[in-house]
């Protein structure tokens, strides 16, 4: 499938997508994980995407843009200085964005993708995470959330929040906000049938 958004619903675009990955730094983790950031970048540049990502050359990251420009596709890193001082910004990016501040990181990706992707990661992929799907909640943003729940690995923060809609803290219609795919191949999919959410943002706090 090209990347290309969908030509009904919120997805219009039509020129290749710029598409922001959530994802691990680690190295000390299964092979599993490490060739699904592999094959995520792969069919990212087959397809023309443009990679949005923290812009390190180690763990799932450095893998998803090594792929992603050998097989075509464009990778733009966005980095604070203090990580970049420590050597861990990836050198052969089509673009390197060093920022003053992790939050400042973040926006920059959130402004420059088209949709969201999240592979596997730790505790910086849940940050990243939890911020977009706030926006999401709250109508700052209308762009597509994917997971991509290799080997289950996210289950346990998907019975989670499960959980919070359970308990009432989070409502029920909030399940559209993301969709969850079981591999890198089913991603390109998930962003184009993707619909806006409805649901009245008044009626979170009712």
């Amino acid at each position: 499938m090209p990347c290309h958004g969908a030509k009904d619903g919120a997805m219009s675009k039509s020129f290749p997508l710029s598409i922001c990955v959530f994802c691990g730094s680690s190295s000390r983790v299964d092979a599993v994980f490490k060739n699904s950031a592999t094959e995520f970048g792969r069919i990212l540049g087959q397809n023309g995407c443009t990679l949005i990502y923290g812009g390190g050359r180690v763990g799932l990251m450095g893998l998803a843009a090594d792929a992603t420009l050998e097989a075509g596709g464009k990778a733009i890193g966005v980095i604070p200085s203090f990580l970049q001082n420590l050597e861990v910004g990836h050198a052969g990016l089509d673009e390197l964005v060093v920022t003053e501040s992790m939050h400042e990181r973040k926006r920059i990706m959130y402004e420059r993708a088209d949709a969201f992707v999240i592979l596997p990661g730790g505790l910086g992929t849940l940050d990243e995470t939890m911020e977009a799907l706030t926006w999401a909640q709250l109508k700052l943003s209308q762009k597509p959330i994917v997971f991509v729940d290799v080997a289950g690995f996210w289950q346990p923060l998907l019975k989670l929040i499960d959980h919070t809609i359970a308990t009432g803290f989070t409502r029920e219609e909030n399940r559209g906000l993301y969709k969850v795919v079981d591999s890198p191949a089913d991603v390109l999919g998930a962003i184009g049938d993707w619909h806006v959410p409805e649901g009245d943002l008044k009626a979170k706090w009712l």
